[in-house]
């Protein structure tokens, strides 16, 4: 086994995007679905797709952030205090979709 040479690299990089977008349009056509049959046919609601959707953005968000944070880490040239509001920002986003996953299945009489 040997490491990928740099157009490897990439091709794998593009690859993982375009997974990654196929991805979140799928969650989204399926979030939109289920939010209109709510609407329409009132069909009990669905969180999955929503909190799929929802966790995805937030863990390719947070690894973006932490991976650029150690990729400057060290540099004097860097500002390294710039990631670490993103990342506090962020774990709040998480907190606050934890919170809101909660309250929902809080109100659809979900057993916990």
């Amino acid at each position: 086994m040997r490491k990928p040479d740099e157009m490897e690299r990439q091709i794998i990089a593009r690859a993982q995007r375009n997974g990654y977008l196929f991805l979140v349009a799928s969650l989204l056509a399926w979030s939109l679905y289920e939010s209109w049959a709510v609407y329409r046919y009132r069909d009990p609601l669905d969180l999955r797709p929503c909190a799929l959707l929802g966790l995805a953005v937030l863990v390719q968000g947070f690894s973006q952030l932490v991976l650029a944070r150690r990729a400057v880490t060290g540099d004097p040239d860097s500002h390294e205090t710039g990631p670490l509001v993103k990342l506090v920002v962020m774990a709040c986003a998480v907190a606050a979709v934890i919170a809101t996953a909660v309250a929902a299945l809080v109100m659809l009489g979900v057993p916990g």
